[in-house]
């Protein structure tokens, strides 16, 4: 079982923004949480989609469907929702975001 990344409130909020809802045209999805979840899960952890964990299903298809999403623009419109309660409170900088100058890279100090 994999930990869920979104609370209910913050799925119910972008659930509305979600193509394959009942009323929409097409093919109504079943398991879009599951997929909005398959996706948050490989942007945390940075792996390839290959190596995503079963329960989300196969990793093609639900590339595929990532595919046709941000085509779309769905994507921007769910972190767009998902942003507008970021509190900025506490904001973390590390190694993985400031870099040196490529000239700082180690060279003896002049004395």
């Amino acid at each position: 079982m994999v930990r869920k990344m979104l609370r209910d409130d913050q799925y119910e909020r972008v659930a509305l923004q979600l193509p394959g809802k009942s009323g929409d045209r097409g093919r109504t999805a079943a398991d879009n949480r599951d997929f909005v979840e398959a996706v948050l899960w490989i942007a945390r952890t940075g792996s390839p989609w290959r190596d995503l964990p079963e329960e989300f299903g196969l990793w093609n298809s639900v590339y595929k469907r990532f595919s046709r999403w941000s085509r779309a623009g769905v994507w921007h419109t769910v972190f767009a929702e998902l942003a507008a309660d970021a509190d900025f409170e506490e904001v973390f900088i590390d190694s993985t975001i400031v870099r040196a100058h490529q000239h700082a890279a180690g060279a003896p100090k002049k004395r």
